[in-house]
């Protein structure tokens, strides 16, 4: 069954877009930086393992809250992005990281210890605000953000190989894409 991820406030969802896959059946699943969605809830609906990650306290506290309230299971673990230290290697079937790693400074190494979750061939998937879609005069294409560029060089440098890119939000009253979703899959072992 596949879970009702959410990649942004008015975005297609995974339901329609298809990017993580079935998840029942106990498959493992991170939530990497709880988003506003609470995506590790509705991987738990979908019958996976499901792990929430995030830095912030308050975060996890609400992430036990919902779980508990929707009498499913999240192992939730508090600490650093880049630190999942707590989660075998080579053990999840897909991670999603849902408008939560834009501010990382090192992700490289973020990219890495997702790597090392990730059992081979299996989804991450990233989705984030649209670097186009903070373009001005004053702030030319990759002034404030990383560029689509940054993430290709990033993903590929840690072992992933991108198969999907989903430009969305462009409406006729928004000519340019709100929301980027990117999907790579762990190469190697």
């Amino acid at each position: 069954m596949a879970a009702n991820i959410t990649y942004g406030s008015g975005i297609p969802g995974d339901a329609e877009l298809r990017l993580c896959g079935d998840v029942s059946g106990a498959k493992r699943t991170v939530e990497l930086g709880v988003s506003e969605w609470y995506n590790a809830i509705e991987f738990a609906r979908a019958g996976a393992k499901s792990i929430a990650v995030d830095p912030d306290a308050d975060k996890i506290a609400e992430m036990r809250r919902r779980a508990d309230a929707d009498e499913v299971t999240v192992q939730c673990l508090h600490g650093d992005l880049a630190d999942l230290g707590d989660i075998s290697s080579a053990t999840c079937d897909v991670v999603v990281a849902a408008h939560s790693i834009i501010e990382i400074d090192d992700v490289g190494r973020l990219l890495r210890q997702v790597h090392r979750i990730l059992r081979p061939s299996m989804p991450f998937v990233i989705s984030m605000p649209h670097p186009f879609d903070a373009v001005t005069p004053q702030h030319p294409y990759g002034s404030t953000a990383r560029t689509i560029g940054d993430w290709f060089t990033a993903l590929s440098r840690s072992n992933f190989r991108v198969d999907q890119v989903k430009e969305l939000g462009v409406s006729p009253t928004h000519p340019v894409p709100t929301t980027l979703v990117l999907r790579s899959r762990k190469e190697g072992s």
